[in-house]
């Protein structure tokens, strides 16, 4: 049984998505990051940095925060949506860093400025909205090639549509973005996806586009 710390968020949902698609048993424990609640003693022995996502796999014993590191480790642990082959699983690894290093950043800097604290910075909008607008070039042009980021659905594709999922926030039209739009769609009907997305609990369903 793993224990997951999790809230509504995109690095939330990579992890309750891949503990769906890889069949791991597991039970939720919902922090509000907006009652503060990951501050609270307890969260920060499991997760030092007071985020989310962070789960504790009573199997293995072992904890863990940041939600790259998580999915690495339960695609090891299960030996499930990484390829097998070393230039496959680089590429999944290359495609999973962008993610944690460009694709969640700077749209989670997005959402700040265009959507919850709109006409406070005119600089701060237009830098973000062109570097989101910039970072889903760079995915549709890998698309372009490859039904999925890796060639195969893989743990890179977990984490970087949760962030795709919150497109209006960023101001972004899908359709200016058709290979982003269709692997979006393929990804969003997927069952398992859809029951991570729900997770720790529902508001208002899938954005679709």
């Amino acid at each position: 049984m793993i224990d997951l710390y999790t809230w509504t968020t995109p690095n939330g949902r990579k992890v309750s998505i891949a503990l769906e698609e890889m069949g791991l048993a597991y039970e939720v424990y919902p922090i509000d990051i907006m009652a503060d609640e990951q501050f609270r003693p307890q969260f920060l022995k499991i997760s030092p940095n007071n985020k989310i996502p962070a789960i504790v796999d009573h199997e293995g014993g072992q904890a863990l925060m940041e939600s790259g590191a998580i999915l690495l480790y339960l695609a090891e642990k299960t030996g499930k949506f990484m390829p097998a082959d070393e230039a496959g699983r680089w590429r999944a690894m290359e495609w999973l860093m962008w993610q944690m290093g460009g694709f969640g950043p700077m749209l989670g800097q997005a959402h700040h400025f265009l959507k919850f604290n709109p006409g406070k910075a005119s600089y701060a909008e237009e830098r973000y909205a062109k570097e989101a607008a910039r970072l889903y070039k760079v995915l549709d042009t890998q698309l372009a090639e490859h039904d999925y980021l890796a060639g195969e659905y893989s743990i890179a594709d977990m984490a970087a549509w949760p962030w795709a999922s919150r497109f209006e926030w960023q101001g972004i039209d899908l359709g200016d973005f058709p290979h982003v739009r269709d692997w979006y769609l393929r990804i969003a009907d997927r069952p398992a996806v859809q029951r991570g997305y729900d997770v720790p609990k529902k508001d208002q369903g899938i954005p679709l586009p």
